[in-house]
């Protein structure tokens, strides 16, 4: 195990002003965790043989700008974000490669587009797996993965790799309170609490959804994750997800009413 090439991945992460990095061993792909699990079509070592680790980091989706979702406002910072993923991602793939390791970044979504998932809902590899194998957090109701800094309110990409990184512990504990919040507030209905933890998000619902919005230019929908309580980020900007202040859904209104149709 190399500890050293570790510290300086992390240190080129602290570099990129990267808050969330772990790295998962591909073995743990074949030993699956819960069922029902993924084919073995979508493991890190199908998509590029020779792996040994996936290296996942994740950056946070602020939350007075999902508060205001779907907007243009929360609409411009995905895509903010995820363009960082791309970029981050390619930049650690190219570290590792530059110390003869040979490395590929994953993009962000591995989608074409929303039309897309109207047809065939699924990318060439799951992200939110990948950060579950990492340990960054444990997957919610909602079919996301909560982090105790942001609770759902986190993208993740990842960098596939040869090299042998040593990996870090699943997270010990579930994160998901099991509110519901996300299920009694989806307007598509993609989500029931009974087929929990069983059951799966209705990517088709949700992606008509999504694409709905985006013609308004208001995509993605985002409210699953706005309204769950889990995250450090609440305390850091003082919002509950019980009780809404005035203040914030005012905001909201008013960015809700410009830069979209």
């Amino acid at each position: 195990m190399n500890d050293d090439l570790k510290a300086a991945v992390i240190e080129q992460c602290r570099k990129m002003e990267i808050p969330l990095v772990r790295v998962a061993n591909t073995e743990r792909w074949e030993n699956p965790p819960f069922l029902p699990w993924m084919p073995e079509d979508f493991y890190p070592q199908s998509i590029f043989p020779g792996a040994r680790s996936v290296i996942v980091i994740g950056l946070p989706i602020h939350l007075p700008v999902i508060e205001t979702a779907p907007s243009i406002y929360y609409h411009e910072l995905y895509r903010t974000v995820n363009t960082l993923l791309d970029q981050y991602t390619y930049r650690l793939a190219s570290f590792l490669n530059d110390r003869g390791h040979p490395s590929v970044f994953v993009p962000r979504d591995g989608y074409g587009s929303i039309e897309v998932l109207l047809k065939n809902p699924v990318a060439f590899f799951s992200h939110r797996h990948a950060a579950f194998l990492a340990g960054l957090g444990t997957f919610g109701v909602n079919n996301t993965i909560l982090t105790p800094e942001y609770g759902p309110r986190v993208r993740f990409a990842s960098v596939i790799t040869t090299a042998e990184i040593p990996a870090d512990p699943l997270f010990p504990e579930d994160l998901c309170t099991r509110c519901m919040l996300c299920v009694h507030s989806c307007p598509v209905g993609a989500l029931d609490e009974l087929d929990y933890p069983d059951g799966l998000t209705d990517s088709a619902a949700c992606a008509a959804n999504s694409a709905r919005l985006g013609r308004r230019h208001t995509s993605p929908c985002g409210i699953c994750i706005r309204v769950c309580p889990v995250g450090e980020d609440r305390r850091h900007y003082a919002r509950s997800a019980a009780a809404e202040d005035p203040r914030h859904l005012r905001a909201r209104e008013h960015v809700q009413k410009y830069g979209g149709l």
